[in-house]
């Protein structure tokens, strides 16, 4: 058993306690810190599926991930404050 593969096992039990979490979460403030942290962890899904297939081409994926899950932490935080979202 390699390294990567321990390594997406633990990833998609994460990902399942994740998507619990955003089902379940009593409140929005719970959801959207699961969808942050559901994004993170597809980041680095992403970033080991990268490694098992020795390429580089993994890591320009990632990066619109996490520019993507930011931008959409930051709108529903602004959501949740009653401020408008940025336009």
């Amino acid at each position: 058993m390699t390294a990567t593969t321990v390594a997406l096992a633990m990833l998609v039990a994460a990902m399942a306690l994740g998507l619990a979490r955003l089902i379940r979460g009593p409140h929005l403030g719970d959801r959207i810190v699961a969808g942050d942290t559901i994004a993170l962890i597809v980041i680095n899904l992403v970033a080991a599926l990268g490694v098992r297939a020795d390429t580089r081409l993994y890591a320009d994926v990632a990066a619109v991930i996490a520019i993507l899950g930011f931008i959409g932490t930051v709108a529903a935080a602004r959501y949740l404050r009653g401020r408008p979202p940025l336009a």
